[in-house]
């Protein structure tokens, strides 16, 4: 038997009962981070064998856990703070356990993408779950380009020193849209931020982003908002430049007010001084 075991994403208060009463019955726990794990642990005066499972000894890890399960003992899976095998290699652990027969049961508790949720201000009737964007900026910058007429709010996980290149990245691929920032949640220096983008970075350039981050940023609202008419952001483009900014400047800030393509709005700020 595997148990999935939610551990608090701060406050150890939020620990559930039953998960304690899991973690002190089975036969050996696989975290994260076996030393994370052993201060809740010490702190809830529970003594367990730990077996170290995370991303980089997940494939041999794994496999000896598998092993261990089959051969009649119960374990426990957790992760440093939240729920198992949700942005986790746990979720390959559960794979393995299911292909293999193995009962995988769930002890429910915290999970920071919901609670950031919940508290954002942003629709929650409907939503998707991103994770983490990739470290390649290439990969990184194609999710989000998929992700434009993306109607449902969105929840991506991200790193204090990312944040600032993410927030560019989304106000360049979505416009300036309503986000909510959060960042040790349930801790005595909870904060959330609710905001747009362009808000955010202001924000942040002031203030050097701290802690690990969960963004919740609203999708489109109609699918007409993600096919501007490309006259007007050609309008706004001639503001800008009117205004003293250069043609590079005028269309990044034009694309990114508008929803525009930016290359399509430089090939159609080519094509017009062209034809003019």
């Amino acid at each position: 038997m595997l148990y999935l075991v939610a551990t608090p994403i701060g406050n150890l208060g939020d620990i559930s009962a039953r998960a304690l009463e899991t973690l002190a019955a089975v036969d050996f726990i696989a975290a994260e981070d076996t030393r994370v794990t052993l201060k809740l642990l010490s702190h809830f005066g529970i003594k367990k064998p730990l077996v170290s499972y995370y991303e980089h000894n997940k494939s041999g890890s794994g496999a000896m856990i598998l092993e261990r399960l089959k051969n009649g003992e119960t374990a426990a899976l957790v992760t440093d703070a939240g729920m198992p095998a949700i942005s986790d290699p746990g979720e390959d652990m559960v794979a393995l356990c299911v292909e293999a027969g193995i009962d995988v049961l769930i002890i429910p508790g915290a999970c920071a993408a919901v609670s950031a949720l919940a508290m954002s201000g942003l629709p929650t009737g409907r939503f998707t779950f991103e994770g983490f964007l990739s470290t390649s900026t290439k990969s990184s910058r194609e999710h989000l380009d998929e992700l434009k007429t993306e109607r449902r709010t969105m929840i991506f996980y991200e790193a204090p020193h990312k944040l600032k290149r993410t927030l560019e990245d989304m106000l360049e691929a979505f416009g300036d849209r309503r986000i909510s920032l959060s960042r040790e949640m349930t801790k005595i220096h909870e904060e959330t931020l609710r905001t747009t983008f362009s808000g955010a970075l202001e924000f942040y350039a002031e203030k050097p982003p701290r802690g690990e981050y969960v963004l919740v940023i609203e999708g489109v609202q109609s699918v007409a908002a993600e096919q501007p008419s490309t006259d007007d952001a050609l309008t706004l483009v001639r503001e800008l430049m009117a205004e003293g900014k250069t043609q590079r400047d005028a269309v990044k800030l034009a694309a990114a007010q508008t929803g525009t393509s930016k290359n399509a709005l430089y090939s159609a700020v080519v094509a017009e001084k062209t034809s003019g």
